[in-house]
């Protein structure tokens, strides 16, 4: 899944990378089941991270409206314990959040050792809206764009692994996904008039999800752009790259505090 990472400095063309693109896995029965052995590679891995209590894991989630951020949650995260995996959705700030800096809410909602934390949406989008929308001076998303790195360093230094996915969908994709909310009386509520919108504004916020892949993808925050058009591909790319990328922790469980002799004495005990 190298292939999917930005490279940091990179020009990212969007328009250049296929978002029906399945790689080598051409077959969605063979996807299935390996997505399948992923899953639990991922709790096994989650097991832990938790029992180590020495990395924190944030997985970052981004993409257009209907690109599959809440699916790619509810299938990928399926297999790990949910009393060390939380996910933070980032909506309209809040007063209290909107008082303080723009990252205040993003370090507020930053992992724990031992925990994975997905960010749907994220603090991204305070440097997405903005240029979309113009309602930000450019020279302040230069400075956002700085700070981000800077936040993103300083968790990485203390020991947090920081893995970011842009959902790359076709806008007929989303054309289709937006009529199928809408015809399917289980999926209308998760329709807004706003997504209309934002769908009009499509060219704007592609150029501001290619200025902020290349300005915000580092060694120690790298991006990768997952074709999202097939679901399942999506679902098998996420969680491919995050086995590779706690595998690369190394984390091991912790050594056992008992002496063989006292292991000997308490399980002799246990069968009394």
């Amino acid at each position: 899944m190298a292939n999917l990472r930005v490279r940091p400095g990179s020009r990212v063309r969007l328009a250049r990378i296929d978002p029906s693109d399945t790689g080598k896995h051409t077959d969605e029965t063979a996807a299935r089941v390996k997505l399948a052995r992923d899953i639990a590679r991922l709790a096994k891995l989650q097991d832990v991270l938790y029992a180590e209590h020495r990395h924190a894991v944030l997985v970052v989630l981004q993409g257009m409206d209907t690109s599959g951020k809440d699916g790619t949650v509810k299938h990928v995260m399926s297999g790990v314990n949910p009393s060390a995996c939380e996910v933070v959705p980032f909506k309209v700030p809040t007063a209290e959040e909107a008082a303080h800096d723009f990252l205040w809410r993003a370090h507020r909602a930053a992992p724990r050792r031992g925990h994975i934390t997905i960010f749907n949406r994220s603090h991204y989008e305070d440097v997405l809206v903005p240029r979309v929308h113009r309602t930000v001076p450019r020279e302040v998303l230069r400075q956002r764009y700085a700070q981000i790195n800077d936040f993103e360093r300083l968790l990485a230094e203390n020991g947090t692994l920081i893995v970011k996915f842009f959902l790359h969908i076709a806008k007929g994709e989303q054309r289709r996904r937006l009529l199928e909310r809408l015809e399917d009386p289980d999926k209308t509520w998760k329709f807004s008039e706003g997504d209309l919108q934002e769908r009009a504004l499509w060219d704007r916020y592609t150029a501001a999800y290619e200025k902020l892949l290349a300005r915000c993808s580092m060694p120690h925050a790298p991006w990768y752009v997952i074709p999202a058009n097939h679901k399942w591909h999506r679902n098998l790319a996420v969680a491919s790259v995050l086995v590779a990328a706690l595998e690369g922790l190394g984390s091991r469980y912790p050594r056992p505090t008992l002496s063989p002799a006292r292991v000997r004495r308490l399980r002799a005990a246990l069968a009394r």
